[in-house]
């Protein structure tokens, strides 16, 4: 009786063991939504996330600069002229400042009020099972502020961290177990893959413009170094499909519904929250 007791226990911890939350699983490869649902929605706020989020995309792009006061917000450019009704550098501005602004008319009026996000707000409405593109606009500061948060946020397992080599020192001071994407990219494609594989970075991101005829090769041989390769970007269904069938992982775009089918077609499942 009792050897059928522990080996009915030991039963039970291997098949428990082996059972793994899916929910929590973060995807090989699918679409990016970059700066958010950004085609209806206004981009890198709370209301872009949360539509990219409910169509499935599988990772999200957004930017991170520092304001006067050192409070790291979701922000693409150097001023918040574009993306808000007002005017200034978002370094020459107060976390205070910036909050008093509307983030969403200028895209319709139906997101008026909107407001500028900050990376703590951004991640709380991400599920645990999406990838995050960090883009960090800034210096080293900026880079050791940004990890200490996503370090208390406990997203680091999810947090791609994409920045130069001056940001990067200040998120290896911070911690040195950050996954990062080299965006330190060198006069062409093919020394921006060979540091890359060189300094055993987990991620890159690729450009559009430097699309050639090596293309193929270059993704080949950074999945060959598991390097995982993050696409800017894709708006139809035939460059998706292409960039797919080389072997990116992630491919970045503006159209996320239309390209969120596309994956589909190919067998990549749009994310369940």
């Amino acid at each position: 009786m009792k050897n059928l007791l522990v080996l009915f226990v030991a039963s039970a911890l291997f098949i428990f063991s082996g059972c793994k939350d899916k929910s929590k699983e973060l995807p090989a490869r699918g679409i990016c939504a970059h700066r958010g649902e950004n085609r209806v929605h206004p981009e890198n706020t709370l209301s872009a996330f949360r539509a990219a989020i409910d169509m499935g995309a599988h990772m999200i792009e957004f930017d991170v600069r520092l304001t006067k006061d050192k409070k790291p917000v979701i922000m693409h450019d150097r001023s918040v002229d574009r993306t808000t009704d007002g005017k200034g550098l978002v370094s020459e501005l107060t976390f205070e400042q910036i909050r008093k602004l509307d983030a969403g008319s200028w895209k319709s009026e139906k997101f008026k009020g909107e407001k500028v996000p900050t990376l703590s707000e951004a991640l709380d409405v991400m599920p645990e099972n999406i990838w995050l593109n960090v883009h960090l606009k800034g210096d080293k500061e900026l880079g050791k502020i940004v990890s200490k948060v996503i370090e208390e946020k406990h997203r680091k397992k999810q947090a791609v961290i994409a920045c130069n080599t001056v940001v990067l020192e200040g998120v290896k001071e911070a911690d040195d177990d950050f996954l990062i994407c080299n965006m330190e990219r060198q006069g062409n494609r093919a020394e921006y893959v060979d540091e890359t594989i060189k300094g055993k970075f987990p991620f890159i991101q690729l450009l559009i413009k430097r699309k050639d005829n090596t293309l193929a090769d270059d993704v080949k041989r950074l999945n060959k170094n598991h390097v995982k390769v993050n696409y800017y970007h894709a708006e139809t269904a035939d460059e998706t499909k292409e960039l797919f069938d080389m072997g990116v992982n992630f491919v970045l775009t503006n159209n996320l519904e239309e390209m969120l089918d596309v994956a589909e077609s190919l067998g990549i499942e749009r994310l369940k929250h």
